[in-house]
């Protein structure tokens, strides 16, 4: 009876040992380590509070959103509108402001329009079957073009009586120094993770991204589901943009250009199989980190800042033979 029970404990040790190593998040998280030592050595700014200060704020924009795209992944599905869906939230946000409504009726404002630009994706992909990446690609535009007509392609940084408000709600560091996007972007992480973990809700994404036409014959709401991740893509796009705008202080229809392939390569490179069925909010805080670190390390180690486009790729490229590794050893 001893030995069989030493056999099932170490059987179960060897298992939790075997997950960890074949994790690619895992992998990403030693990876963001090693570099973050390397530089500390390499470069005398690096490891600086000031430095280390601005690469925790900088991660979290990037991240928030991963952890919507990370949910609209694991469905097998693609959002590329989300970094205009930031601008044209940002600018609803500036523009409602700016004509001298309270902070609480601009975020509304904003939270309502990417709620309202998620269930649109959202509808046209689950109910009328059109791929994601059409949907995305022409939201992509259409967003953009909206945040242009609202603020007549203008700048915008007078943000009305809550000017103050705004300002410290993205630029404050209220708990213990630490900056306030990082707080935010902590608690969402955390309350995403335990509805990927915990909830029915988390459980019927996974479905639908391993086998979503087993998932409809077991009766989960496949359609339902998928209009609620394009709705919280575009819901964390909306939030990033709220608070990108309280830091940056101003806003202009050239916020969020691009963004869209970090999110998606933080999402990808933190263990999100673009196949569907795999991804966790832990890695896309972990793939947002390692973007952000080769972001701020270029410019520490002279390296020429049009290089990043390369890193992030390799990165990318580099996540995904891992997975093919990994399934393939799996497979055998």
């Amino acid at each position: 009876m001893a030995i069989t029970l030493d056999r099932t404990i170490e059987h179960k040790q060897h298992s939790v040992v075997s997950v960890v190593l074949g994790s690619q998040t895992f992998w990403v998280l030693v990876a963001v380590i090693l570099a973050c030592i390397f530089l500390s050595f390499a470069t005398d700014s690096f490891a600086t509070a000031k430095n280390l200060y601005n690469i925790t704020r900088n991660v979290t924009f990037v991240a928030i959103i991963a952890l919507g795209m990370t949910l609209v992944i694991i469905t097998g599905g693609i959002d590329l509108s989300v970094g205009s869906v930031l601008c044209l939230c940002s600018m609803i946000l500036a523009v409602v402001m700016h004509a001298g409504y309270s902070i609480e009726v601009g975020i509304a404002a904003s939270i309502g329009t990417a709620l309202i630009v998620g269930a649109f994706n959202g509808i046209l992909i689950a109910y009328l079957n059109f791929p994601p990446f059409v949907v995305t690609l022409g939201m992509l535009s259409i967003a953009r073009s909206l945040a242009m007509v609202a603020s007549n392609n203008t700048v915008v940084f007078q943000f009305g009586p809550d000017h103050d408000k705004l300002l410290a709600l993205g630029g404050g560091a209220w708990l213990f120094g630490i900056a306030n996007p990082v707080i935010y972007m902590i608690v969402l992480a955390l309350l995403t993770g335990f509805v990927l973990r915990w909830t029915r809700f988390g459980r019927y994404v996974f479905a639908i991204g391993g086998n979503e036409h087993a998932a409809t014959l077991t009766g989960v709401p496949v359609r339902t589901i998928k209009v609620a991740v394009y709705m919280i893509s575009a819901l964390s796009a909306g939030v990033a943009g709220i608070i990108q705008t309280g830091w940056l202080g101003a806003v202009t229809t050239n916020i969020g250009a691009g963004m869209e392939l970090q999110v998606i390569a933080a999402a990808v490179i933190g263990g999100a199989n673009l196949a569907g069925g795999v991804g966790t909010a832990f890695g896309a805080l972990i793939g947002a980190a390692l973007i952000e670190v080769i972001r701020n390390s270029l410019g520490l180690l002279g390296i020429n800042a049009f290089w990043q486009g390369t890193f992030i790729g390799g990165a990318i490229v580099f996540a995904v033979l891992f997975d093919r590794i990994r399934n393939l050893r799996q497979s055998e």
